[in-house]
């Protein structure tokens, strides 16, 4: 990532999470609106996979190379929440009519002073499939579970149980996927491996988002009815 762009998004980032602090109604105004003047600049191409949700997907500079050849578009935004997702969702993701949408959110939802509920995460994905589908009927979404961190350990209980209640949902509906991550990042010990975390012990690495790459990349490589959509050869 360049000097510059890396600049840009960590200003954005605490821009917003001052906003998100102040309790002001749209923290992340700002990032949404830098989404749509770049894309009347340059539209990006319709029926691409977008990727949308929080600060580990808004810091993956890398991801268009990391799951190359399948076209991405990355949407994720500062810290959100996921009711900011749900709230934008009209803007930046239903009007790239995307074949596939592949969501993280949720674990800034359960962190904080007043962590919400592990219901109320479930309710508010809930929110994002019924906002997204009646505008793309075929679209296929994928849940990127609530990982791991040592900044938020002791929220770890939490956050399990919030994927499990989102993971039974989408177990009773063939239009959901799941994608867990977890396993992947704890070490030995059982604890979220240093290896894979920046030095704030939240926001993936390199070798962190190795491994979101490959686990993301094989769920959507096995969905032959999305790879032929795509154009994708296995």
């Amino acid at each position: 990532m360049g000097v510059l762009r890396s600049t840009e998004l960590w200003l954005g980032l605490a821009r917003g999470m001052m906003g998100q602090a102040l309790g002001l109604p749209s923290p992340w105004e700002h990032s949404i609106r830098a989404f749509e003047a770049r894309d009347r600049r340059r539209a990006p191409v319709q029926g691409a996979i977008v990727f949308v949700g929080s600060s580990s997907f808004t810091l993956w500079a890398s991801l268009e190379e990391d799951l190359a050849p399948l076209p991405v578009v990355n949407r994720g935004f500062g810290g959100a929440l996921i009711d900011d997702v749900v709230r934008y969702a009209d803007r930046i993701v239903v009007p790239y009519q995307p074949s596939a949408v592949v969501l993280f959110a949720g674990t800034n939802d359960i962190s904080g002073p007043r962590p919400a509920s592990a219901d109320y995460v479930a309710e508010r994905f809930d929110a994002f499939v019924a906002k997204v589908r009646p505008a793309i009927p075929e679209v296929l979404i994928f849940y990127v579970a609530i990982t791991p961190s040592r900044a938020r350990w002791h929220l770890w209980p939490l956050a399990m149980e919030a994927n499990r209640l989102i993971e039974a949902r989408v177990r009773a509906d063939a239009g959901l996927r799941f994608i867990d991550l977890g396993r992947f990042l704890l070490g030995p010990d059982g604890m979220p491996d240093r290896e894979f975390y920046r030095r704030d012990g939240l926001h993936p690495n390199k070798s962190g988002y190795r491994i979101w790459a490959r686990e993301i990349a094989f769920s959507l490589h096995h969905e032959p009815a999305l790879m032929e959509k795509l154009g994708v050869s296995d």
